[in-house]
């Protein structure tokens, strides 16, 4: 049997069952095949967490949310399948139904009492699952239902990247409050409208975004690299607006691209002059996504080098150097998927410092009960040394005693724990982040 996760640090209780499509396919022996972009990022999962308050969930059992789970998987039927290898050793999917996997779980605490004591925090939320070692048998997605003293909810997703993006995996759950809200969920998904990302290809031959990885076999994690922990940092909109006059940049800055810079400066000052920081990976969105979308690996992986000092420089300089100075390396990291046949394994996050745009996922259309999440976060498993940073809304209209009502972020952040300790102290002290 495959991975189930480490059920010892599930909140209090837990209950794990298996949800199949509704309807049973006609043919147990249909592939999916895999492309490239999706092998690539194979050994790295997302994971996210919608928080509901009581209200939201009145009248909703754990019946009714497994039952929605059946429609759902009528429509994203080879989520349900598992991987398999062909002849020549490429994995694919195999769409024989044998479902998901998902863990009804208790808290004793109230959904209060949870985010006063770790903030942000969606560990014991989201199932600790990855495919292998018995990777024939290994259940794809994993979603936890943690019910919590007050009445309130939480929804956890543990989805792997060899499905697809953070994007995608938005859209599989937004689809599934869709259905819980009476929706009929369409017969099929359209295939994805195919995307060339905008920015020239990079001219080298040798991507800065990827690095080969020791042979995992048959266990899909990244292996080998030094622990990292997650931390997620509430920026507020008064905050962004602050930021957004005081660093004076002489061109039109995203608060993405801003607080990237501001995060990776400070990297710079923790890890020292000789860390040779002066290179980083960005990702982004490759193109306006649609709800009822098959999921895919869209996202366009760039490199953004400074010929400068990145400690002392500016923060606006870094910012207007990420907006504007992207160079796209998704061709040649397809290229060195496809020159190893689809057999390689390669690290994608972490292997550069690696900063996430997921300003545009809208986090907050899924709902229930017609009610949206007090909050929603999502982080990333399967990490390399150098870390990953997101940047993520939110919650909307969100009102603080620090910093007033609007739209503000989430950082998300996945360092060593030394790292992120002296990150955690610098942008306090220094930007008033924590």
């Amino acid at each position: 049997m495959g991975s189930l996760g480490n059920i010892e640090n599930m909140p209090l209780s837990s209950r794990i069952s298996t949800v199949v499509p509704a309807t049973p396919r006609s043919d147990q022996n249909g592939a999916y095949e895999l492309q490239n972009m999706d092998l690539l990022l194979k050994l790295h999962y997302i994971r996210s967490a919608y928080f509901f308050s009581n209200d939201a969930v009145q009248g909703l059992s754990n019946y009714d949310l497994k039952k929605a789970m059946f429609s759902l998987l009528d429509v994203y039927s080879h989520v349900s399948g598992r991987i398999r290898r062909s002849d020549t050793g490429r994995p694919f999917i195999k769409c024989n139904d044998a479902g998901v996997r998902v863990a009804e779980s208790y808290c004793d605490k109230t959904l209060a009492e949870w985010i006063a004591d770790v903030r942000y925090s969606i560990d014991g939320l989201v199932q600790d699952h990855v495919l292998g070692p018995d990777l024939g048998f290994s259940p794809l997605v994993f979603v936890q239902f943690t019910r919590f003293q007050c009445g309130g909810l939480t929804v956890g997703l543990s989805w792997p990247h060899v499905l697809g993006d953070a994007f995608s995996a938005l859209n599989f759950i937004n689809l599934w409050s869709r259905i819980m809200a009476g929706h009929v969920p369409p017969r099929s998904l359209p295939a994805p409208t195919p995307f060339k990302p905008e920015l020239p290809p990079s001219v080298s031959d040798k991507p800065m975004s990827m690095k080969k990885s020791v042979d995992v076999g048959e266990h899909w994690l990244v292996a080998d690299h030094r622990k990292v922990e997650n931390h997620s940092f509430r920026v507020t909109s008064k905050q962004l607006d602050h930021l957004a006059t005081t660093i004076n940049a002489s061109a039109p800055a995203s608060y993405f691209e801003i607080l990237s810079a501001i995060v990776w400066k400070s990297l710079c000052h923790v890890r020292g002059d000789a860390s040779g920081l002066n290179a980083v990976t960005i990702c982004t969105n490759g193109s306006i996504r649609k709800e009822d979308e098959s999921p895919r690996n869209g996202l366009v992986f760039s490199k953004v080098e400074a010929d400068f000092a990145v400690e002392k420089s500016d923060v606006s300089e870094l910012a207007i150097l990420i907006g504007e100075k992207k160079v796209v390396e998704n061709d040649i990291m397809e290229k060195m998927v496809e020159e190893d046949e689809g057999k390689g394994d390669f690290v994608v996050y972490g292997a550069n410092l690696t900063f996430v745009d997921l300003e545009g996922a809208e986090f907050y259309n899924v709902k229930l009960n017609g009610r949206k999440p007090v909050l929603a976060n999502c982080t990333f498993h399967g990490v390399g040394d150098e870390g990953v940073v997101s940047v993520l809304p939110a919650p909307e209209g969100d009102d603080s005693a620090e910093g007033g009502g609007g739209n503000g972020r989430i950082i998300t952040v996945a360092l060593p724990p030394k790292e992120l300790e002296q990150l955690k102290n610098k942008l306090e002290r220094e930007w008033g982040i924590v």
